[in-house]
């Protein structure tokens, strides 16, 4: 079965709501407003302002140009080519090249006519004005994608900790039978969730940033370590004492993956981890100074894990239960 996204349902109703308006108040090439509504519905708000601002400057000079051009010379093909060369590079340098394309139909209008009136003017600015002003007002509405972003960030800290599960293990007995998927799961599922975030942003005029993108962006970061971490965890063939210290604090690690920032406590036990390291008797044989060089790495990787989510500010449990009442209470 087809399934109609929401932003082609909007084309379609912006397409047939501004030729009928346009057809309605009576203005000439009434499919050109339809054209210019397409053209103006994009997937967020800011991008539909943008687009709107981009077809409304271009039109204004690219009407300027024509009856400029076409009353200085003649209402010739050959001025077209002459309009366009003056008429691109303006519309760079105002940074509204993306209304090229529509405002070329309105120096055609004005070709076609081979007059220049105030109706014609009119006519053509209400064409604009029609597609642009329905097109923002049927991207006023965005759909909410904070339930969406919050199911995200759930399965971003299961999948955290499913990985943590299997480092833990192999810190314990050196052995483990694990495919790895979950590696490909958070790296495909914080792509995503980092996407609809920026989208989000997009979506409000007066937000330049938002928790959620700054939450997936850190969980990012933090698993770019988690990859380096499991490099150094299965290079290790011997296990001494450290290792199952560092399991025990992997542990407390894999129990508070949440929204919420208690990074600093856990630095705190990681430093009082690294001190009673330092008071240990020193390795007798090879085997087990690489393995506590290891381990080593591995601490100081989990500090710059931790130092990642140190400088989160966190997202409060109203932030996101309120946002989706029915998913369960974050861990």
């Amino acid at each position: 079965m087809v399934k109609i996204g929401y932003r082609t349902a909007k084309t379609a109703i912006g397409i047939t709501v501004s030729i009928l308006l346009a057809e309605w108040i009576g203005l000439n090439n009434a499919v050109s407003a339809g054209i210019i509504a397409i053209l103006c519905i994009q997937n967020t708000k800011q991008q539909s302002l943008k687009a709107s601002w981009t077809r409304l400057g271009a039109g204004i000079v690219a009407l300027f140009y024509s009856g400029l051009f076409f009353e200085l010379f003649a209402y010739h093909a050959a001025v077209i080519g002459l309009i366009m060369i003056v008429f691109i590079p303006t519309t760079v340098a105002l940074k509204v090249q993306e209304g090229i394309v529509s405002s070329t139909v309105l120096i055609l209008h004005m070709y076609a006519a081979k007059e220049l009136t105030a109706s014609l003017i009119v006519n053509e600015l209400g064409l604009v004005f029609i597609g642009v002003g329905v097109a923002l007002i049927l991207n006023s509405y965005m759909p909410s994608v904070e339930n969406e972003l919050v199911k995200m960030q759930q399965q971003t800290e299961s999948l955290f900790e499913r990985i943590f599960e299997e480092v833990i293990s192999y810190l314990r007995t050196n052995e483990h039978s694990w495919d790895g998927k979950e590696l490909t799961e958070t790296a495909d599922l914080l792509k995503k969730a980092k996407s609809l975030a920026y989208k989000d942003v997009q979506n409000h005029f007066t937000r330049h940033n938002s928790l959620f993108y700054q939450y997936f962006t850190m969980r990012e970061k933090q698993f770019e370590i988690i990859e380096r971490l499991i490099s150094v965890v299965i290079s290790i063939s011997h296990r001494p004492e450290q290792a199952a210290m560092i399991a025990e604090f992997m542990e407390e690690i894999k129990a508070n993956i949440h929204p919420g920032n208690t990074a600093k406590l856990h630095l705190s036990h990681l430093n009082d981890l690294k001190h009673e390291f330092e008071e240990m008797p020193l390795p007798k044989t090879r085997e087990e100074f690489e393995a506590r060089a290891a381990l080593l790495q591995f601490v100081r990787e989990m500090e710059r894990y931790l130092l990642i989510k140190a400088r989160f500010r966190g997202m409060k449990k109203e932030q996101h239960e309120s946002a989706a009442p029915l998913l369960h209470k974050h861990r």
